[in-house]
């Protein structure tokens, strides 16, 4: 499972399918595919034929929030909506999370203290039943200032897939 921060009022929003119809969409479906977790056919619409394997893509925060920054309370009441994205894959042992609200509420939602599993780029923790990994988030913003690049996006990718094989 990828847990990303909210849908892109440009994106998923638009489109109804996360990471769809933005930047981050293109970095993250092509890495995705790049490591056999997705079909080679994103088109950045809903209809492009893309199919995920093993692999789930949704986000902390289920609705746009304003000003693309979600408050506390949005995060804290969209909990649930991650909570049964979660339940509903019974073989889920591996989550990724981009960015440290979305590792924030994963960790929450898991039942986990955050101090305890602090975020950091390319971070592996070990809580409940499941891996959570982290990376910075796939945004333009990331990607233009140098903060990630695709070599690390892709390095945490790599390792998730050594201890996921197909």
């Amino acid at each position: 499972m990828i847990v990303g921060l909210a849908p892109g009022v440009t994106g998923a929003n638009r489109t109804g399918r996360p990471f769809t119809g933005d930047f981050a969409g293109g970095l993250l479906y092509q890495t995705l595919a790049k490591f056999g977790w997705a079909t080679d056919d994103f088109d950045a619409r809903p209809d492009d034929g893309l199919t995920l394997t093993d692999a789930m893509v949704t986000n902390a925060v289920r609705c746009v929030p304003p000003q693309n920054k979600p408050i506390g309370a949005e995060i804290n009441q969209c909990r649930d909506f991650l909570i049964a994205r979660m339940a509903a894959l019974p073989r889920l042992k591996h989550i990724l999370c981009l960015g440290k609200i979305s590792h924030d509420s994963t960790v929450r939602a898991l039942g986990g203290r955050v101090a305890a599993y602090k975020f950091a780029h390319a971070a592996r923790h070990e809580i409940a039943d499941y891996t959570l990994w982290d990376s910075y988030h796939c945004s333009r913003y990331n990607t233009n200032t140098g903060r990630l690049t695709v070599e690390m996006f892709e390095d945490v990718f790599a390792t998730l897939r050594e201890a996921s094989p197909q």
